[in-house]
């Protein structure tokens, strides 16, 4: 079995494990389940938490570490401007290309201790295109590795919009063949379920739900959503040196932890996800913007996409079909029991009849006045 073949069946599996959950099943999951020893946990962390990870390794029910991998735009490679804004511009390049050497080795590491591996795209305002082509490049992923796209709140100003957000998702699919699961807070998850039509892409990504409580059995999402990929549940926020829902070895109080409403040998198969909830990718319409051969030739091009209406949903084709039934219920009463004034009192014939007179006349309003020939396109005749 070729390897895209074998990626697209773990999709499948994937979307079943989240969507197809037994009501039983999410009621204990939706209720601490981090308490449960039969459920996988994934530690998510970003360049500045310290792991130790021989510590990391006793604790058996850790089943993968997904990292930060890249932040909204490139950072430029040329710097240009001022003095203070040259040394700002090489602290941040520096700052990225240390974080991209700490990826790759916590990656190595990880996978050495057997550990599912994923990264995660911390969204910012700007071309969502160039943070996708960023985020790729960065990770580097493999075809076990997870994806996520981090959105931290429905704030444009702060965070990519929910709208670019669509389009850097497909623009990862358009590269690697799948789909990130989507990391956001419960309000921005329930505007994205509410608006699902709107969001056919977003509303459709597996879920890694952020929640700090204990439950979230009345605060669920929903719409295309019936349960969660991850569920975030402790963090900085609610861990310190007193109580925190659950202490990892060998990390600090600021890491944070999640949990899968599945075992680890579940998660290890559902992983990396990828997939889209209960629609196959092949839905999915992407057309490319031509490129001029000129262009083509000077080489450095980047392929753009057209936009591309979404497939209409079930329900849309359902109002479609009952407007088109009412109007022409409408017309056939026209014709049959006529106009309230009283016209076209016989029915259909008459109705025709009347229908053809109106288009006569338009015709004969529409004539060229006298003088105008309209074969050579409206000249005047000359004068005698």
């Amino acid at each position: 079995m070729g390897t895209r073949r074998l990626s697209f069946w773990r999709m499948v599996l994937a979307a079943a494990a989240i969507a197809t959950a037994t009501p039983s099943a999410q009621a204990s999951d939706f209720t601490e389940p981090w308490k449960r020893e039969d459920r996988a946990l994934v530690i998510d962390a970003y360049e500045y938490n310290s792991i130790d990870w021989m510590a990391l390794a006793t604790d058996k029910r850790i089943t993968g570490f997904i990292n930060k991998a890249s932040d909204g735009l490139p950072p430029p490679y040329a710097c240009k401007g001022d003095e203070t804004e040259v040394r700002l511009c090489r602290a941040l390049f520096r700052r990225h290309a240390v974080a991209k050497e700490l990826f790759h080795t916590r990656r190595t590491i990880a996978r050495a201790l057997g550990l599912e591996w994923g990264a995660y795209h911390l969204a910012r305002p700007g071309n969502p295109i160039e943070q996708a082509n960023n985020f790729i490049d960065f990770a580097n992923p493999g075809p076990d590795d997870l994806l996520a796209l981090d959105i931290e709140d429905n704030d444009p100003e702060k965070w990519m919009s929910l709208e670019d957000a669509e389009e850097f998702v497909r623009h990862v699919h358009r590269r690697v063949g799948r789909f990130p699961i989507l990391y956001t807070n419960g309000t921005t998850a329930k505007h994205i379920a509410d608006n699902r039509i709107r969001y056919p892409l977003l509303s459709r990504l597996p879920l890694w739900y952020a929640r700090y409580k204990p439950d979230i059995d009345m605060h669920f999402p929903k719409g295309n959503w019936r349960g969660y990929a991850l569920w975030q549940f402790a963090t900085q926020a609610n861990c310190n040196a007193r109580r925190c829902p659950y202490r990892v070895p060998g990390t600090p109080y600021d890491i944070d932890v999640n949990v899968a409403a599945m075992t680890a040998e579940e998660l290890r198969k559902a992983w990396p996800f990828g997939g889209l909830i209960d629609v196959p990718a092949e839905m999915l319409v992407s057309v490319p913007v031509p490129v001029a051969r000129a262009e083509g030739l000077k080489g450095e091009v980047r392929i753009a996409y057209a936009e591309v209406l979404p497939l209409p949903s079930f329900g849309q084709l359902a109002a479609a079909v009952g407007e088109g039934w009412q109007k022409m219920r409408q017309g056939w009463s026209l014709a049959m029991n006529g106009l309230p004034m009283g016209r076209y009192r016989h029915g259909m014939a008459e109705y025709t009849i009347a229908r053809l007179e109106a288009l006569t006349q338009q015709v004969a309003a529409a004539a060229p006045p006298a003088g105008v020939d309209p074969i050579s396109t409206g000249s005047l005749e000359p004068k005698r």
